[in-house]
């Protein structure tokens, strides 16, 4: 196993994984895995379920990666590893727009809320370009945020008025909590730019231990957006990943 690498086939007894949260660390020998995702969605059934008539990945099986390379032999012990260092945030960002996903039209919001969000510290694990579909976009919410346990989703576009802006609505039924505060304090200060800004109709919300957060379609209005919240927001994710009630701050540039 290789740096990076990813392992599979990798039988193991004594552990519960469907509870062990990404993130965590399994040390066999030399060997050091960080879980990166909790199962998976079967598309279309395998092999696997034609010929068992079940697939057991999406409720036990589990992907990790290769922070620490080495030899796993069978017979080996496999324990879990304490972490003793900061992960960073991890994050999505979606965009939706059916110009854009048709390449009709550049994504200029989704690239640059990933380098803001990078150049906070965060990790962005996954970056989409979906049309604006309800039903796909409620998919990839899940999926992110209950398999890969994601700490934050931000998605830009289709939060107008629109027809075909059904984003805060798939947003909503896939919620567990609301998080009203975000959206509001967004629309608040941006009604000082633009009285324009009572047209929009982001959301957020809380799914499990992600918090999803609605942004504009344009650049501009994300920028001024994540202004807003972008040094608040990591003592929710805190709170969120069961850390304690002191404010926590990303990590410096």
């Amino acid at each position: 196993m290789e740096p990076g690498a990813f392992g599979e086939n990798l039988v193991v007894t004594g552990f519960d994984f469907r509870f062990l949260p990404v993130g965590t660390l399994l040390r066999c020998g030399q060997v050091l895995l960080e879980i990166t995702q909790i199962g998976k969605e079967c598309y279309g059934h395998c092999e696997i379920f034609k010929k068992m008539g079940d697939c057991i990945m999406p409720r036990e099986g589990v992907f990790a990666r290769v922070l620490e390379p080495g030899t796993i032999d069978l017979g080996d012990e496999m324990i879990l590893q304490p972490r003793t260092t900061f992960r960073p945030w991890q994050a999505a960002v979606i965009t939706l727009s059916d110009k854009r996903a048709a390449g009709q039209r550049e994504d200029k919001s989704g690239p640059a809320i990933v380098r803001r969000l990078t150049e906070q510290g965060c990790e962005v694990v996954e970056q989409l370009l979906i049309a604006d579909d309800p039903e796909l976009l409620k998919r990839h919410l899940i999926r992110l945020a209950d398999q890969r346990q994601l700490d934050l989703i931000l998605t830009t576009g289709g939060t107008g008025f629109g027809s075909r802006d059904t984003t805060p609505e798939a947003t909503l039924s896939v919620a567990h909590r609301n998080a009203p505060g975000i959206s509001e304090a967004i629309r608040a200060a941006s009604m000082a730019i633009t009285p324009r800004a009572m047209l929009s109709r982001g959301v957020s919300i809380i799914r499990g231990r992600t918090l999803i957060v609605n942004l504009p379609g344009s650049p501009k209005a994300c920028m001024e957006s994540m202004d807003v919240f972008l040094d608040v927001i990591p003592h929710g994710l805190e709170l969120l990943r069961g850390g304690t009630l002191d404010c926590a701050h990303l990590p410096p540039d």
